[in-house]
């Protein structure tokens, strides 16, 4: 498994997209999160990984912070993450690769 901690921290958001009726599979399944999946995130420096829903569009946003160059969304190359999002795809819109459809978010306004 690769290591990627570096001392370059960061916040990142994006937005996914979860086909109609898969809420609370989506819920059930990362209420169960695999460990694997859990270890590859945290030894990738993620942290305060949160997803929200917008029941009217389907659209799920996530927050998280990284400590490190790689977010979540970087992580095709480790085999846990890859499985992860092949279990995930008949829930969520998925490029080619099965990964979440995804597109950052630019931030416009931070608060501490």
């Amino acid at each position: 498994m690769k290591d990627y901690h570096y001392l370059m921290e960061k916040r990142e958001a994006f937005k996914m997209y979860l086909k109609p009726g898969c809420r609370e599979e989506y819920r059930k399944r990362h209420s169960e999160l695999w460990p694997e999946v859990e270890k590859v995130l945290k030894n990738a420096g993620v942290y305060d990984y949160s997803i929200y829903l917008d029941e009217e569009t389907g659209t799920l946003f996530a927050f998280q912070k990284v400590k490190g160059e790689a977010g979540s969304q970087d992580l095709g190359s480790e085999k846990a993450i890859r499985d992860w999002w092949h279990f995930m795809a008949p829930l969520m819109i998925v490029n080619e690769d099965e990964s979440p459809l995804s597109v950052p978010l630019e931030e416009m306004f931070h608060l501490d």
